[in-house]
């Protein structure tokens, strides 16, 4: 989950409560979250949803419908994995908060582990929660499944930053490599949160990587 900038402006459709799936809240929901799920971090979402941060309750609360604050973009299975009551408060709003400073972000060899800096941020404590399971929850085959090409998606991004750095360590005025960082470093770029939070992690080896992480 990264800090996301919302369109202050409301798409038409949903200002006259027509739906909230029209085209065009598709597609302003899709540009301003990167077409990242904005849970997991996995780009491009293939399966995509619109999802509710407080939901709706089959129209039991028409307000959070159309509210276009209340929206986010999301795939399938986190949006699935969401859908549980535990999850209908104190999710963080990303466009409000920024995770990267509430919550860690950790791949440890293929294990995912997130967990929030402060235990007593109910937000950051629910939402690491929530983002621990889109990736290890196994209480079906299919979310099996599903929780490993994740897993395996972030490990694809990570050897590729690490990749990258030892590049860097060698020739660390290469253009071609410092771009790389850059784009890999870049908030829109998949599961930046983890490699993000990496590059911080080291910046007793990586100092001047910091003004990367913009």
């Amino acid at each position: 989950m990264i800090k996301i900038e919302r369109t202050s402006k409301i798409p038409k459709s949903l200002e006259e409560k027509r739906t909230y799936n029209d085209y065009d809240v598709v597609m302003q929901l899709k540009h301003d979250f990167h077409d990242k799920c904005y849970i997991c971090g996995i780009k491009p979402v293939q399966d995509p949803e619109i999802e509710h941060l407080l939901p709706h309750k089959n129209g039991k609360f028409p307000e959070r419908m159309f509210d276009w604050n209340n929206l986010f973009w999301s795939c399938r299975h986190c949006n699935s994995i969401k859908n549980q009551q535990k999850y209908d408060e104190n999710v963080l709003d990303c466009c409000q908060r920024d995770p990267e400073i509430l919550i860690d972000f950790t791949l440890n060899g293929d294990t995912v582990f997130v967990q929030a800096k402060d235990e007593t941020d109910i937000e950051a404590v629910v939402t690491a929660e929530l983002v621990n399971e889109v990736f290890n929850k196994t209480n079906t085959g299919m979310r099996v499944h599903k929780c490993q090409v994740r897993v395996d998606e972030l490990l694809k991004e990570m050897n590729a930053l690490l990749d990258t750095l030892e590049k860097y360590k060698t020739n660390e005025h290469s253009i071609i490599v410092q771009r790389t960082l850059k784009g890999l470093l870049d908030r829109k770029s998949p599961f930046a949160e983890f490699k993000r939070n990496y590059v911080k992690s080291h910046q007793n080896r990586y100092p001047e990587l910091i003004d990367y992480i913009n």
